[in-house]
């Protein structure tokens, strides 16, 4: 039984393929497109799904798109008659692509799928939909390692939905309630995101990141203005500062006078006031999510606590949720956003509508997350040898531990092997990394290698047989595999701070080495945890344990292996240019080693930054 699942037309299109019950491949548009966020019909995905899985469009059982385009309909038409007259502006802005588009959905969908199929629309086999949150859920539970647990899922906006709490239990989820449009905890994160000068569905983890260096001021003006919240966790937000509902920006004049100013403007200096405003609406976000966990886990009395929806990939409210929430253990989907909605779509499928029974896997079912494409070897000689690359190969034996010198030596590499990861983390297949005990490599990959802003950390990966040595993390209750909780650095491996440096504010914080492992250690002395495996990324593994060998460090930075706007790479070609076009030192693409000293001369051209927008 083959199952395509699809999420599309809004942000992070998606596509993955779930065979009798097992998701065997999954990869997002925008790493085929280089177009970051991708909202088109994902056909690069969906041909990569087929092609992995060697089928054609006519093997495939059923089709199913990720949520309800009519009901998200009609919640557009009654929010702009409920605002009438005001919102005619993003009333007339929205409703073309609706007419022309969105309304015949399934009608496009089979168009699509048909240039795929090289058939006629009519062909295209059985064409499903989940509602949105549905989607998220399945994402949530159904891989997951628990037989049954409470599943929530927080994020801007579905078809009404914009918070859920549902009971995983077997091969049954059943919606318990939910917190309805506009009311929305995730646009408010995104409103905030605006307001600080970060682009919406993209800057979000660019907040997350500049809170730490503010102080929470504005947390009681938050709470007495913006939103009224229960007890419970359950909450309303007052509109008349929020323009998301019916106009074209998510803020108005009102937010502007309440904050003493406008909104930042994008790409100008970040100041003190929006580190505050990012340090207050990441605490208030981390209260109603702790609120809203607590009532979960006292009405439907489970040990375990599935996340999903783009609120999900705030890892600090997930790092604070697993030390101080209810629940003995919590899983969050790594691919939390829309994207996942094609594979919980899938699942949903499978298990709900067909009927079938769940096999409970005690690590996850994700298989990591490596789900995306891989190269074989003549491919990667084949590009290589004709861009004229100068590479040696080596066998892991000799590979490992040469690496381990280059990182020990102050380098930097782009690593790419394996499958793709699916969802917006790297996780050791197609990641940047580095030398964690280095002072300088925070700010050198910040402005030299991914072009983004200075104050934005790096996460460690980490060998899990020595998390607990230096953060505190029970590793052996808990593992971190897709770098989506953040947890504290060991007081031990501290450095303590003079009250000279205890008296700095905002950005001047950054340069204060703070730990044992300065590159990887935020200010507030906190990192953003991956814990790597051998199960699932063997050979990222033998890497971080060559250089522990070499350093007595088992941990290594890991970031993204692309430049601030650009999707993270797919195929050798991406990672060679990106290789070329930044100041990376070294770069390996499976058993390919190549220094960058040793390369034929690269047109030098910044014409290509414009190639992305900045995120």
């Amino acid at each position: 039984m083959n199952i395509l699942g699809i999420s599309a037309f809004y942000h992070d299109s998606a596509a993955a393929l779930v065979q009798d019950g097992k998701v065997t491949a999954a990869a997002q548009e925008e790493r085929f497109s280089r177009k970051k966020h991708d909202e088109r019909f994902p056909q690069h995905a969906v041909r990569f799904c087929l092609d992995h899985a060697d089928l054609s469009l006519d093997d495939v059982d059923h089709v199913v798109f990720y949520d309800k385009p009519l009901i998200k309909f009609e919640r557009l038409l009654e929010t702009y008659l409920a605002y009438a007259p005001s919102g005619f502006r993003s009333f007339a802005a929205a409703m073309p692509v609706w007419l022309r588009e969105k309304l015949f959905l399934k009608d496009l969908l089979k168009k699509e799928l048909a240039k795929i199929g090289e058939c006629k629309p009519t062909e295209i086999p059985s064409l499903l939909f989940t509602q949105h949150h549905q989607s998220h859920a399945a994402s949530a539970f159904y891989p997951s390692p628990f037989e049954k647990a409470a599943v929530m899922c927080l994020d801007g906006v579905g078809e009404w939905a914009t918070s859920t709490v549902w009971l995983g239990d077997g091969k049954k989820l059943t919606p318990q309630w939910e917190i309805d449009f506009p009311h929305s905890l995730g646009l408010l994160y995104s409103a905030f995101t605006y307001f600080t000068g970060f682009r919406v569905n993209s800057g979000e983890y660019k907040l997350m990141g500049l809170a730490p260096y503010g102080e929470p001021v504005y947390v009681d003006l938050i709470l007495d203005n913006l939103l009224d919240v229960k007890e419970d966790g359950t909450f309303r937000m007052d509109m008349k500062y929020f323009n998301y509902a019916n106009g074209l920006t998510m803020t108005n004049e009102n937010m502007d006078k309440l904050f003493g100013g406008s909104p930042r403007t994008p790409e100008t200096p970040v100041t003190q006031r929006e580190m505050d405003i990012a340090r207050s609406i990441q605490a208030v976000t981390e209260e109603i999510v702790l609120k809203l966990a607590n009532t979960a886990h006292k009405e439907l009395q489970t040990d375990y606590l599935c996340l999903a929806g783009g609120v999900a990939l705030n890892c600090v409210s997930n790092g604070r949720l697993l030390r101080e929430g209810p629940f003995k253990d919590i899983w969050i989907q790594p691919a939390a956003g829309d994207a996942g909605g094609a594979l919980g779509a899938a699942m949903s499928v499978w298990h709900e509508y067909l009927d079938n029974e769940r096999t409970v896997d005690k690590h996850d079912s994700m298989q990591g997350s490596y789900l995306g494409p891989r190269y074989a070897d003549d491919e990667i000689t084949a590009y290589l040898d004709s861009v004229g690359a100068k590479y040696e190969r080596l066998d892991d034996s000799e590979l490992m531990p040469k690496l381990a010198g280059i990182l020990d030596s102050e380098n930097v590499v782009g690593w790419m092997q394996g499958r793709m990861e699916f969802g917006p983390r790297a996780l050791g297949g197609r990641s940047i990394i580095g030398d964690p005990r280095s002072k300088k490599m925070q700010s050198v990959m910040n402005l030299k290698i991914k072009y983004r802003e200075s104050f934005r950390p790096f996460a460690p990966s980490v060998a899990h047989d020595r998390v607990s040595e230096f953060f505190e993390f029970d590793s052996d209750k808990h593992v971190s595999p897709y770098m989506l909780i953040v947890a504290p650095v060991h007081e031990d491996k501290r450095i303590p701070m003079s009250e000279q440096q205890q008296q700095l504010f905002g950005i001047e914080k950054l340069n204060v080495p703070r730990s044992e492992i300065p590159s990887i250690t935020h200010v507030d002395y906190s990192a953003r945890l991956q814990t790597v495996h051998p199960e699932t990324n063997p050979r990222y593994y033998d890497l971080i344990k060559s250089f522990e060998s070499k350093t007595d460090c088992p941990i290594v930075i890991n970031t993204s292996f692309n430049v601030r706007g650009e999707p993270i790479v797919c195929t050798p070609e991406d990672a060679y240019r990106c290789f070329m076009r930044t100041e990376m030192d070294y770069l390996v693409i499976e058993n390919h080693l190549m220094s960058k000293s040793e390369q034929p001369k690269w047109e030098k051209d910044d014409s290509w930054k414009d190639e992305f927008e900045l995120d």
